[in-house]
């Protein structure tokens, strides 16, 4: 199903987000309405993904977010992120609603403070379809605009091809590998966002 939104009628807590006037810039876009639906969680810098603590390899994904000039930290910024499990599948609990009867429940929301940093906690997702092992992100800006970013995705991952490490334009400002380094134990990733950098129609 393609959902193409300009609005999005919201109830929930707006969280300094204006969300009765949120609008999809960039194309058209699946699921992207999944950004908007985090109801009256009180979101923070970090978030843990459901099934972090059962899989394995564990990984944490961290990063800063820019405003527009690529310089200044972007203040209250929500990020939505969500992946496969290590079969390469979007698990369903059987209680679904709208997108995630497609996407499935191993998703989370990240907002960042004054610094402009973001941190989540999951695990490395499987592949499918003989596509790369990815995580899909999607953001919201206090201003109401939302938008997908290219997936994240790993540096030895076999299945990478040329179109996911060096892609034209890329949405965010950058290619989306990360390289995993262990660090206490744990997988680290880093990766940092521009807003709107190469967003079509962000303006």
């Amino acid at each position: 199903m393609l959902v193409i939104l300009t609005t999005f009628p919201f109830t929930g807590i707006a969280q300094q987000t204006d969300l009765q006037n949120a609008t999809l810039v960039g194309g058209p876009c699946e699921g992207c309405e999944a950004v908007l639906d985090y109801g009256n969680r009180n979101l923070t810098a970090v978030d843990t993904l459901p099934g972090f603590a059962e899989n394995e390899p564990k990984i944490k994904v961290t990063g800063t977010i820019y405003e527009n000039d690529g310089v200044t930290p972007a203040k209250d910024v929500i990020l939505f992120v969500h992946h496969t499990n290590r079969e390469g599948k979007y698990p369903k609990r059987g209680d679904e609603k709208g997108w995630e009867r497609q996407y499935g429940y191993i998703h989370g929301w990240v907002k960042t403070g004054a610094d402009g940093r973001y941190t989540f906690y999951t695990f490395r997702p499987g592949s499918y379809s003989r596509n790369p092992a990815h995580i899909h992100p999607l953001i919201l800006e206090p201003n109401g605009k939302y938008y997908w970013l290219g997936s994240y995705f790993f540096e030895d991952d076999p299945l990478l091809g040329r179109e996911q490490r060096n892609p034209e334009s890329p949405r965010g400002g950058s290619s989306g590998v990360v390289s995993l380094e262990k660090e206490d134990g744990i997988w680290v990733g880093r990766r940092d966002f521009i807003l709107g950098k190469n967003v079509p129609d962000y303006e």
